[in-house]
């Protein structure tokens, strides 16, 4: 089979595409054909050796895929072949990746792929969905009426964070850098769109809630500014990180207190097969209702995974804005 791997860390130009063994399955294991696959910032830290996970060799880079089950291993029982999946959470802590023409994966990672849901749709959804459901939910525990407010609305998983808030009736604030990103996520139905590179954003959020301040600040970027976060949040809200694995930024510990917040950090990778499951029901409800589509910025073929790599760098990394939303591949 054809595959996307690496045989040692480094730079995109490591990344080689050619063939590789077909995958034979473990107990609980089943073969996916894969449709579709999306490339996320923790592909290309591993990639990098800036994670370190252990890795077979050689080890298919990626986390995300949807496709078709072609065969079920030894004590599958929660899916059949000719059923229609997508999944995530592959590539990591030495599980191999899912950049191939076929992947073998547990059944504990994968859930069911609605029939009106195309699978570069929910591989779009895939890791960035799981992980805004767990930062808005499992961490935050997100309300109807409450306010949210996420600083780039049309990223990966800031675009899946607009989207769940609204779908639970939360009233949603959020930050882009172009007119044409605030008219999508105004077309999600956020409350507040602002410009960060033109608008006042600590007054304009201020003047939104009535100086009371938002209840859950969920924060994707890299090096948080922990004194505006403190200052617009309300008494007893909750602030959310997920980014920024060397940032180590300034901390007000004392107004951060007094107004009894709360932070929460986590990694998706870290969250139990049970706790993504009940992600994924959602992510399923809401894919197939329409509520949430994640936007696909730049589509390649599995054979350009070199190129889908540097252009996610260059944007998590060197945070060109030229990316609004996913980058998805097919083989």
């Amino acid at each position: 089979m054809k595959a996307a791997y690496i045989e040692t860390t480094g730079g995109p130009e490591v990344i080689r595409y050619g063939d590789l063994p077909m995958p034979k399955l473990q107990p609980g294991e089943v073969l996916v054909k894969v449709a579709a696959v999306a490339v996320n910032p923790i592909d290309t830290y591993i990639r990098a050796g800036t994670v370190a996970f252990p890795l077979p060799k050689p080890f298919i880079v990626g986390c995300d895929l949807a496709g078709t089950i072609v065969e079920i291993g030894l004590g599958v029982d929660r899916f059949q072949p000719g059923e229609r999946v997508w999944g995530s959470n592959q590539g990591l802590k030495g599980r191999q990746g899912t950049f191939a023409e076929y992947a073998a994966v547990h059944q504990d990672w994968l859930y069911p792929l609605p029939d009106n849901v195309s699978e570069e749709r929910a591989v779009a959804a895939a890791l960035v969905g799981i992980t805004a459901h767990l930062g808005l939910f499992q961490r935050a525990g997100l309300k109807a009426g409450e306010v949210l407010f996420v600083n780039g609305g049309t990223g990966g998983v800031g675009s899946a964070v607009v989207q769940m808030a609204k779908a639970v009736g939360a009233l949603v604030i959020t930050t882009v850098g172009s007119p044409e990103k605030a008219d999508l996520c105004k077309r999600w139905g956020a409350d507040l769109v602002l410009n960060y590179r033109t608008d006042d954003v600590p007054a304009r959020v201020k003047d939104f809630t009535k100086n009371q301040g938002v209840h859950v600040w969920y924060e994707p970027l890299r090096e948080p500014d922990y004194d505006r976060m403190v200052d617009l949040t309300a008494l007893r809200g909750r602030m959310v990180v997920i980014a920024g694995r060397a940032a180590r930024p300034p901390f007000p510990h004392g107004p951060f207190y007094v107004k009894d917040l709360t932070l929460h950090g986590y990694a998706m990778f870290n969250a139990s097969p049970e706790e993504q499951r009940r992600c994924a029901q959602d992510i399923n409800r809401w894919l197939a209702s329409g509520q949430l589509d994640i936007p696909i910025g730049r589509r390649f073929k599995l054979s350009e995974t070199a190129e889908a790599h540097r252009l996610q760098e260059e944007n998590t990394i060197g945070k060109a804005g030229t990316l609004v939303g996913k980058i998805v591949l097919t083989p």
